[in-house]
């Protein structure tokens, strides 16, 4: 199994990093992956989503753990193998890289690790570009506009170039071979959730209303970006 060490920089404000109902110095300490409802993936029409027939480096969108929280959902078009990444704080962890049937399908948390930055209906300045950015050090990464954080989604989403201090939080999937569907299931690494509710409380109320902090259970609805947000923007 290929995995190649990331290392991560140590900064204030690593004691931030909590999950929300609560941080867990154990949990924190080992990288573990936590457990959450389960949710069955879905289309628009509330059909279970089929991995293959999911584009390509196209960018989609889902939320979990929680209704406010939205996910980015990729097919990255070639096998992608486990990758050894760590959070701010240090903590290391095995990703374990992409599934369905080419083990190229993968989940990361679509909040910037640096300035918590999101997809929401009216905009997003962070997404995967297929090709460079205009400040853009190479293809295929996700981009956050707001300080140029990049993070690599074929390893772990490990941090490339920009402020951010670690990986986006990786969603764990689990493929069913005979149906062709996915379940989130999972969070691995660090976890920004509870600073996210902070930040937004305000915007989060007005956009999602009092369920923004419920978990997602029984399933989430999958949607392109462009068809989520109306202004996807590119820098």
């Amino acid at each position: 199994m290929d995995r190649r060490s990331f290392l991560g920089s140590c900064s204030a404000g690593a004691a931030g990093l909590t999950a929300a109902g609560g941080f867990q110095d154990a949990w924190a300490a080992t990288a573990r992956p936590k457990e959450y409802p389960r949710a069955l993936l879905v289309d628009e029409r509330g059909e279970p989503l089929k991995a293959s027939g999911l584009k390509p480096q196209l960018n989609y969108v889902f939320h979990y753990p929680f209704e406010a929280t939205p996910v980015f959902l990729l097919d990255l078009g070639r096998p992608v193998a486990a990758y050894s990444v760590s959070t701010q704080d240090r903590s290391a962890y095995s990703w374990p890289g992409g599934v369905g049937r080419n083990r190229s399908i993968v989940a990361f948390s679509a909040i910037c690790a640096h300035q918590l930055v999101y997809p929401t209906k009216d905009v997003s300045f962070i997404s995967f570009r297929k090709t460079r950015a205009q400040r853009g050090v190479q293809d295929g990464l996700i981009h956050c506009c707001a300080e140029h954080s990049q993070y690599d989604p074929a390893r772990g989403a490990e941090v490339l170039s920009g402020p951010a201090k670690q990986p986006l939080c990786a969603v764990l999937l689990e493929h069913e071979p005979k149906a062709d569907t996915l379940t989130a299931h999972a969070t691995l690494g660090g976890e920004l959730f509870d600073q996210f509710f902070r930040k937004y409380e305000m915007k989060l109320s007005l956009d999602v209303g009092p369920n923004a902090k419920n978990a997602v259970a029984g399933q989430s609805v999958v949607r392109e970006l462009t068809r989520f947000c109306k202004n996807p923007v590119q820098c």
